[in-house]
């Protein structure tokens, strides 16, 4: 059985910084690309950064480069978000994907990703 579970979600103030974990169980880490999406109340998901199998490539949107910082501990099947600088318009439930390809990154389209976590709430306050 497959969990991928996210913690280190909270409130901050703009400027502030936080770390997401992703913690996946059940399946080989190695053997999966990983990736953040994030939701606001209204909006569409948004693919926010995505990871290779090794760690080697990293992507990012736009609106997160320079501040954010994807990376992943393959022996602790573990993927992390180092969120700085943030912002309000960061503010959005994050959810952790896992997927044998990067076709949904590429393609932004959330229904080629494997597994998902529950998501953890980001609130940045201004």
């Amino acid at each position: 059985q497959v969990q991928v579970v996210e913690s280190g979600g909270g409130l901050v103030q703009a400027g502030g910084s936080l770390r997401l974990s992703c913690t996946a169980s059940g399946l080989t880490f190695g053997e999966y690309a990983m990736g953040w999406f994030r939701q606001a109340p209204g909006k569409e998901r948004e693919g926010v950064s995505s990871i290779t199998w090794t760690g080697l490539t990293t992507y990012y949107a736009d609106s997160v480069k320079g501040r954010f910082t994807i990376s992943r501990d393959n022996a602790k099947n573990t993927m992390y978000l180092q969120m700085n600088s943030l912002k309000p318009e960061d503010t959005a439930m994050y959810y952790c994907a896992a997927a044998r390809s990067l076709r949904w990154w590429f393609s932004q389209r959330d229904d080629l990703v494997d597994y998902w976590g529950q998501g953890t709430q980001v609130t940045v306050s201004s």
